[in-house]
């Protein structure tokens, strides 16, 4: 078979070890990391990374590489971006559902997934509690010791193995939030920068919804109807068609 780089009639791979070449680094290209790369497991456990309120990917790069350097090939660590800046306005539900899109999708990449794990900073704590509720499912069929679920998304089908139930067709693992307004955050000295002053705590929940859009309102839950309770007091409970931590 002709491989490409090398003689016609050659094996790619035995070339390529019996002339050894050279990275852009200038690190040479071993027979031996070559054939360990191509029997190497790839990683069991996603590890899902979510930034708060007006934040970015780049929000987690020290604690990426922290995490990488310490938990090691076996897991794979994703940073959201699906609702960088201004994006983080448009409500929770809607960033939550972006979130769980995204998920899947990092899901249906990256096969051999076995286990998942979120870790939230902020506002992101509310995104990824709302995007487990929609990745969340209970359907499921036994296969020995684990179970099997079936998940869609854009027409694809995931299948992964999990005990009670799974997250985005994988076992989860770990939740993990930081600093994140489970509660909202109407109410005295919620919001350190207004100092505690009353005139201006009052006056923040009416305006939060110009300032920050439908993510304020829900903040300071202040999005509810006669018929319908706020979206964080919905949260406090399970639906019939969604379970919310």
């Amino acid at each position: 078979r002709s491989g490409a780089g090398g003689p016609p009639g050659l094996n790619t791979t035995k070339y390529l070890c019996s002339h050894p070449m050279s990275t852009g680094r200038g690190s040479p290209v071993s027979c031996s990391s070559m054939e360990a790369s191509k029997s190497k497991p790839g990683p069991e456990h996603l590890i899902v990374l979510v930034h708060g309120i007006m934040a970015s990917p780049s929000d987690w790069t020290y604690g990426e590489a922290v995490l990488k350097k310490r938990l090691g090939d076996n897991f794979f660590i994703y940073a959201s971006s699906s609702n960088i800046y201004a994006k983080s306005f448009d409500g929770i539900n809607v960033a939550g559902r972006r979130l769980a899109k995204e998920v899947l999708d990092v899901v249906q990449k990256m096969a051999g997934l076995k286990k998942i794990s979120f870790i939230a900073h902020s506002l992101g704590g509310l995104f990824a509690r709302y995007a487990i509720s929609i990745l969340y499912s209970q359907q499921a069929k036994e296969t020995g010791s684990g179970a099997s679920v079936m998940l869609t998304s854009g027409g694809s089908e995931i299948s992964r193995t999990s005990g009670l139930g799974a997250i985005a067709g994988l076992e989860p693992t770990n939740f993990i939030t930081l600093a994140t307004p489970h509660l909202g955050v109407r109410g005295k000295n919620q919001l350190p920068f207004l100092q505690g002053l009353s005139i201006l705590e009052k006056l923040a929940a009416p305006l939060a919804p110009f300032i920050v859009g439908r993510t304020g309102a829900q903040l300071f839950l202040t999005d509810g109807e006669p018929t319908k309770p706020p979206l964080l007091l919905l949260m406090t409970s399970d639906h019939e068609d969604k379970k919310f931590m």
